[in-house]
């Protein structure tokens, strides 16, 4: 465990830089496949109040089982995990009390209008700053016990809480908040499905606009478009050719070529819940050497995706792709050509969460775990990467999307 994973805001610096050369261009017309979509709306169900209550109260069995008093966080996933809000500035979770907002004075109305689980709101006046009221709430609140801080709380926030409570014990929250939220109950499992149809949806129509001359900008466009037109956010984090041998693209300029590996990755999110696909295909007619590195790819996703069950460990999914792919001879290890990085994290309410799928990780899997799957071959001019995202069942592990049966048929 630890902190969020920074692949995600390297990606995202990727599609923003996507973005900034789109800014300014003409709107191009929108490809059939695109407008062909329909709306797929239908079917969501957000996690209710009663299933965010007790999310709750297993935070606070955990807190008495590691003598944590009470958990402060800031707005962001875990908050949302806990109490279906995003917008406000603080939250303390007690372990035997009520809960405590902190919110700015100026905006204390808005935070009762977004709090739907209850609890009090405390304000802060803008010259004073959030420290004093929150040391204060947690002197009120905690009798015994250390003061969790939730990962991502910025470190100012910590360094100006802590000056306002010298005397508190500040520990890192993670093994009660990774402690909920890594295991997914069938709502969460059921949100996390939707994203991944959603997403196989907008890369099929994305695929389709595939021509001569694009460039990886345009096709991440397109399929921005279609997720609109499905009813979702998302994005796609497009390379062509070389720079699919960059686990996480370049932003050296590209136009599609006859022969070029295409990779696209990245998902949408469902009522907060995310996707994470990966689709490697050939424009035009793949080399000998394409369909074996691809063939390669597929076999070393399906041995971790066959060692993912109950009690195994993490970094056994890890080991099990590796080994196919050090058995034919690349590698070995992390080394390039072969497999650089690890072969997939957590997922959930961030794309990239607990835990991680890699050498050293000894956590054992339980039911309602989800992973990605997507052990990268680097192999020098190109490189192949295919995901699908798991969670494990009792008997083993079921996969969101159908797996690509082949290079040249993306879509199970």
């Amino acid at each position: 465990m630890g902190i969020m994973d920074t692949t995600l805001m390297n990606r995202r610096s990727f599609l923003g830089i996507a973005s900034a050369a789109l800014a300014g261009a003409q709107p191009s017309p929108v490809p059939e496949s695109i407008r062909k979509l329909q709306p797929m709306t239908d079917g969501v169900q957000p996690i209710t109040l009663d299933e965010r209550r007790a999310r709750i109260e297993k935070a606070r069995r955990l807190m008495h089982e590691h003598q944590i008093g009470a958990i402060f966080m800031e707005r962001g996933s875990s908050m949302f995990y806990f109490t279906g809000t995003r917008q406000v500035y603080g939250l303390v979770l007690p372990s035997n009390a009520e809960l405590a907002w902190i919110v700015p004075a100026a905006e204390g109305q808005g935070a009762h209008d977004a709090i739907t689980i209850g609890g009090e709101v405390r304000t802060f006046a803008a010259d004073d700053g959030p420290f004093g009221v929150i040391a204060q709430t947690l002197k009120d609140r905690v009798s015994s016990g250390s003061i969790g801080l939730e990962e991502q709380v910025r470190f100012s926030v910590f360094d100006g809480l802590r000056k306002k409570s010298p005397t508190a014990e500040f520990v890192n929250a993670d093994l009660v908040t990774a402690g909920c939220r890594m295991i997914k109950s069938p709502a969460e499992i059921a949100l996390m499905q939707h994203a991944a149809d959603v997403t196989i949806a907008a890369y099929r129509a994305g695929l389709a606009t595939l021509h001569e001359g694009m460039s990886p900008q345009e096709l991440s466009a397109n399929i921005a478009a279609a997720y609109r037109v499905l009813g979702f956010a998302g994005n796609a984090a497009v390379s062509f050719g070389v720079n699919t041998a960059f686990p996480h693209g370049s932003i050296r300029a590209q136009k599609l070529q006859e022969g070029d590996m295409v990779l696209i990755d990245d998902g949408c999110s469902v009522d907060g819940y995310q996707s994470d696909i990966t689709r490697a295909v050939v424009f035009g007619k793949p080399s000998a050497r394409q369909r074996e590195i691809w063939a390669l790819e597929r076999k070393a996703q399906d041995a971790a995706l066959a060692a993912a069950r109950p009690g195994a460990t993490c970094e056994s999914l890890d080991a099990a792709a590796r080994k196919v792919i050090t058995d034919y001879g690349l590698g070995p290890d992390y080394k390039v050509p072969g497999l650089p990085h690890r072969t997939g994290h957590g997922i959930g309410l961030d794309i990239h969460e607990w835990t991680y799928l890699v050498r050293g990780n000894k956590t054992r899997l339980e039911p309602g775990m989800c992973f990605s799957d997507e052990p990268m071959i680097v192999a020098g001019d190109f490189g192949v990467r295919l995901e699908d995202c798991l969670y494990i069942t009792e008997h083993g592990a079921q996969t969101f999307s159908k797996q690509s049966p082949a290079i040249d048929q993306p879509f199970g």
